[in-house]
Order: structure tokens, then sequence, then C-alpha cells
């Protein structure tokens, strides 16, 4: 497991940490063993550690670090992989109940639109250009986020758009950007099955309904 693989990674350095672990980092060394500790909360994100868990979480990282350790890791790691899955499982549940809730209130507002595969798109602008085929070349500004409203990426908050391939990126998008044309702004609303599933994506959660908004600026026709 990458997690695994990352907190044996993580053990091994955090003793040269340890010092500064209540300090803002400043120098980049430090900034770049900070940023192993979000490296290391992510792949941990799957578990949803309630506050005492985090604390034993630390207990381990800290113990094993000085040599102090109590429990044979190997001993425990079929557990640790039992309650990734538990957690996962019902991260999930959480997730795609919530997502769909959200996308039956989505489907219900003035001039949305749900595909047959489930996908609900809310075209804001109507544009004036050439539609995309799946094998065409796209250029977009768009902002994703979570139904909750986190943005978990934005062309728009770096101020450059994107070009890709439509058939190169999510299912909902390939489906979704061939209904809308040059110029034009839409909300699309992906489901879970069309987007990244069961497995998410860290930040986007296992199982998470996805929401972008997208202007289509330009399409360019692939070639014969």
């Amino acid at each position: 497991m990458f997690f695994l693989r990352m907190c044996a990674f993580g053990f091994a350095l955090v003793s040269l940490t340890l010092s500064a672990s209540a300090a803002e980092p400043k120098s980049e060394e430090q900034k770049a063993f900070y940023a192993l500790g979000v490296a290391l909360a992510r792949n941990l994100a799957s578990f949803n550690l309630t506050p005492a868990e985090l604390e034993l979480v630390k207990a381990g990282l800290t113990d094993e670090s000085r040599g102090e350790a109590t429990i044979d890791l190997e001993t425990y790691i079929e557990k640790i992989g039992e309650l990734q899955s538990e957690r996962v499982a019902a991260q999930t549940r959480v997730e795609r109940e919530a997502g769909q809730a959200f996308r039956t209130k989505a489907a219900a507002q003035k001039g949305a639109i749900t595909t047959p595969s489930g996908i609900v798109i809310q075209h804001i602008k109507t544009g004036s250009g050439a539609s995309p085929t799946a094998q065409d070349t796209v250029t977009v500004h768009y902002q994703g986020t979570t139904t909750d409203g986190t943005v978990f990426d934005s062309s728009r908050e770096r101020d450059r758009p994107e070009t890709f391939p439509l058939e190169a990126v999510i299912p909902c998008w390939t489906e979704a950007l061939q209904t809308m044309k040059a110029g034009g702004q839409s909300r699309i609303i992906c489901p879970p099955e069309l987007a990244y599933g069961d497995r998410g994506a860290p930040p986007i959660k296992p199982g998470a309904t996805l929401v972008f908004d997208v202007e289509l600026l330009e399409v360019q026709r692939a070639r014969p």
C-alpha cells in the first residue's frame, strides 16, 4: 500500500523535524519536511481519523522515530488494511448518498438537462461556435468543486486556460462538453461513475459527485 510506503519513509525522517514541529517552516528544507507531513496526511485521509485516533498515529510515528515502538508493524499490516477498507467503504456510502441528493436537486432546476448516463448539465450561456466531438481538442477555462463548494482545481485561479484532447479526460467531460458550443458556459455535475469512482483522487473523496463550471473557449478539429 502506498500509504504504508510513505509512512515508512516518514518514520526515517521525522526525527529530523521534531524540534521544528511547532514552528512555522522557513527554510526550503523545513518546507520540504512540512510538505512530507502534508503527503503523509493525504495518504491517511482514507482512514477518516478521529482526533483520538490521530493522536495514536502521532504516537506511533514519534516512538518509531526514536526506536521505541512497542508494537510490531508486521503483526498489524493486515489489520491496517482491514481498517482502511472499512473506512473507505463508509466514506464512499456517505459521499454517494450526498451526491445523489445533490444531483437530484440540481436536475429539478429550470433548464437543467440530465443525460441517460446521469450527468446533470445546466447551460448558463449558449455559445455560437462549433460543438466538439470526442476526437477534437478543446481549450477551456474551468473550476472544479465538490458538492460542498470546496475548490479542488481551477484554471481561473491559475489565470491560464487549459487545452487537451477531449477523449483524454474523465468520461463526464468527454460526454458533457459535446453538448456545448464554443463561447458557451455550462455547469456540469458528474456522478462518480463518470469521474473518479470509488477510488477517488485525493483531495477528491471516493464516490464523490463533482461540479465543474466550464467555459468552452475554442474547438480544434481533429485531423482526418
